[in-house]
């Protein structure tokens, strides 16, 4: 495995732990879908997904992931345009 190889699978199994420990912790009520952490976790562990998935050119993965990651950043906006309106 190249160092190339080995940092692809690094990139998505990282991806694959941010979005379980995201599930986890929404799951157990220690965060809402309203936190921008909630929010981030999902964001950056669908990008690991989208470059593993590129990478291993498994497309129906990778787009789904591209569509998780705009759902998050439209909530992340959502959640920033709510606190800022708040002030």
């Amino acid at each position: 495995m190249t160092p190339l190889e080995l940092a692809v699978e690094v990139v998505g199994w990282t991806g694959a732990l941010l979005i379980l420990l995201a599930y986890l912790l929404i799951s157990a009520g220690k965060l809402t879908g309203q936190s921008p952490l909630y929010q981030w976790m999902n964001i950056v562990g669908a990008a690991g997904f989208v470059i593993n998935g590129w990478w291993h050119r498994a497309i129906p993965s990778t787009a789904l992931n591209v569509v998780w990651m705009g759902i998050g950043a439209v909530a992340l906006w959502k959640i920033a345009q709510r606190r800022g309106s708040s002030t």
